[in-house]
C-alpha cells in the first residue's frame, strides 16, 4: 500500500512539473501537438500506477521523452512559421465582410450550425454584421465586427479617462494578506491596519476581499460572519 502511494505521488508531482513547464494553456486552448502530449502523458502515467510489477522508471522515461519532444517542437514552431503551420495548422477566415465562406467551412468540415453556435458564444447573432471571423489553430473563433457595428470607444468620444482606475490589485483574500501585492502598491502593514480600523475592522482575518486600484480606491468586502460595522 505504501509503495502504491509513493509511486502515485511521484508520478503525480512529475506530471504536474512537466505540464507546468510546458505552459499555462487551458484545455480548450491547446494546440494539436500539446493535446496529444497531454493525453499520452496521462495514459502512460496510469500504467505504472495500476501495475506494481512495472518499474516506476518505465513510466517516467516515456513521459520525459514526450515532454522533451513537445519542448523541441515548441522551439521549432517558434522559430519557423512554416513548421508551426504544419504541426498546428493555419488560421482560416470563415467570414469576410459579412459573407460566410461556405467553401472554407466545407474544407474544415464545419457546418453552419456549429459556426452560428461559436458566434453566439461571442454575443454575435447576425453573421452579416461580422467584418471578419477567423478559426484559430486551437479551435477558437476570433471575431471582428464591421466598423459600423463596433462599440464607440472613449477615444472616439474624446472622453478623458486619465482619472479612471486601470489596475486592480488584491490586498486581502479570505482573511489572508497578500504581502507581495501590498508591497508592490507601495503600502505596508501599518497602512493596512489603519485602513481597516477606519472601516471598523480590527484584523485582516475579518476581510473576505480587499482590492486596491491605481487611483487609491478601495473595494472592501467583510466576511459574512463578521459582526462589526461596515464603513
Amino acid at each position: 500500500m505504501l509503495t502504491a502511494f509513493f509511486r502515485t505521488l511521484v508520478l503525480y508531482l512529475f506530471i504536474i512539473l512537466a505540464l507546468r513547464v510546458m505552459g499555462k494553456r487551458q484545455v480548450g486552448e491547446l494546440e494539436p501537438s500539446e493535446l496529444v502530449s497531454a493525453i499520452l502523458i496521462s495514459n502512460l502515467s496510469a500504467v505504472p500506477m495500476q501495475d506494481m510489477g512495472i518499474p516506476l522508471l518505465h513510466g517516467v522515461i516515456p513521459i520525459i521523452v514526450i515532454f522533451s519532444l513537445e519542448m523541441m517542437f515548441s522551439a521549432i514552431t517558434a522559430a519557423s512559421p512554416r513548421a508551426k503551420s504544419i504541426l498546428s495548422g493555419k488560421v482560416s477566415a470563415v467570414i469576410k465582410n459579412g459573407q460566410i465562406d461556405q467553401t472554407e467551412l466545407a474544407r474544415l468540415r464545419i457546418n453552419v450550425m456549429e459556426l452560428m453556435e461559436a458566434l453566439r458564444q461571442k454575443d454575435v447573432f447576425d453573421p452579416t454584421t461580422v467584418g471578419c471571423a477567423y478559426l484559430e489553430p486551437n479551435g477558437e473563433l476570433s471575431v471582428q465586427m464591421l466598423a459600423s457595428q463596433r462599440p464607440v470607444t472613449a477615444a472616439q468620444m474624446q472622453i478623458d479617462t486619465a482619472q479612471e482606475p486601470e489596475l486592480y490589485t488584491t490586498i486581502v483574500a479570505h482573511g489572508r494578506v497578500m504581502s507581495a501585492n501590498l508591497k508592490s502598491c507601495g503600502r505596508d502593514e501599518n497602512w493596512l491596519k489603519k485602513t481597516l480600523e477606519s472601516r471598523g475592522i480590527t484584523t485582516p482575518a475579518d476581510v473576505y476581499l480587499m482590492v486596491l486600484d491605481n487611483q487609491g480606491g478601495i473595494i472592501l468586502l467583510p466576511r459574512e460572519d463578521f459582526s462589526g460595522k461596515q464603513g
